[in-house]
């Protein structure tokens, strides 16, 4: 069977050691960026490698240009993909510490991206695994090497210029992914510019995740964005291209089209100080 979205904690434990079958561990925290990795090292699923936010997952940073995460170079991902052991039938169960969003999602959305279609994030993560009582090991998995041939789908992608087009068309949706607080300028502790987009309506990542950590149910998700997919040209962005992932998966699970991605997000759009901002909610 194949997993595209997410993969339920008790679906996925029966899939340890099995051929063809990766897991990734892509725990990360902006405030500290080595306590993915040391947690990784502490305790993970059988057999699972690490992917890190910042060094396999984002591309080089260029002041006054790109946002915080921006894309890897599609060789560099390939190389990546390939180190990995990703062959064209493997399937890819991504997870982090949590439901998903930091950072299981962004490499759903890169393999997505990349043409490969068998990847799935682990819902509610390694939190509820744990809480389940499945197996955890200790130490670092060390791949081996595939041939991964990559078949990037650039349709997923809107740039700044195709966002501010995409304000100023009449039907058309774009979607901030941030908290509440962040889209209407009111608690801005990670970038140097706070409000958002004008035109663009809050969606924040969280709102479909429940108390106990996994995600809602499908009608439930449908039913939060059923007016926004009734328009046109959908695009997410966020602050950094990473937690707007995990509303592209959830619009996935809840069975929409494949909307765009603001990769470069509310990071980038802040970089040209000729594009407009908006304050409030």
């Amino acid at each position: 069977m194949s997993y595209t979205n997410f993969v339920k904690a008790a679906e996925a434990q029966v899939l340890i050691n099995t051929p063809d079958v990766l897991f990734i561990d892509c725990s990360f925290a902006l405030n500290d960026k080595e306590w993915g990795r040391k947690e990784y090292e502490k305790s993970h699923i059988p057999g699972a490698l690490y992917a890190d936010l910042d060094k396999d997952l984002s591309g080089a940073i260029i002041a006054g240009v790109t946002g915080r995460h921006p894309l890897p170079e599609k060789r560099d991902l390939e190389a990546t993909f390939s180190a990995w052991g990703i062959a064209p039938t493997t399937q890819v169960v991504a997870y982090d510490a949590g439901a998903g969003f930091m950072a299981a999602a962004r490499l759903w959305w890169l393999l997505k991206w990349a043409g490969h279609e068998q990847v799935a994030v682990l819902d509610g993560g390694k939190k509820v695994w744990a809480e389940k009582g499945f197996p955890l090991e200790s130490g670092v998995v060390t791949p081996e090497a595939a041939t991964f041939t990559a078949h990037f789908n650039d349709s997923l992608l809107a740039t700044a210029e195709e966002v501010m087009k995409a304000t100023e068309k009449h039907g058309s949706c774009v979607i901030d992914s941030r908290t509440a607080d962040r889209y209407a300028g009111q608690n801005e502790t990670i970038d140097p510019v706070a409000g958002h987009i004008p035109e663009a309506i809050s969606r924040p990542f969280n709102a479909n995740i429940t108390p106990e950590g996994i995600v809602a149910g499908q009608e439930a998700v449908r039913g939060y964005f059923a007016a926004d997919f009734a328009k046109e040209d959908v695009i997410f962005y966020c602050g950094s291209g990473v937690t707007a992932a995990f509303n592209v998966l959830l619009s996935a699970y809840a069975g929409y089209p494949s909307p765009k991605l603001y990769a470069g997000s509310w990071s980038e759009w802040i970089t040209d100080p000729g594009r407009p901002v908006a304050i409030g909610a």
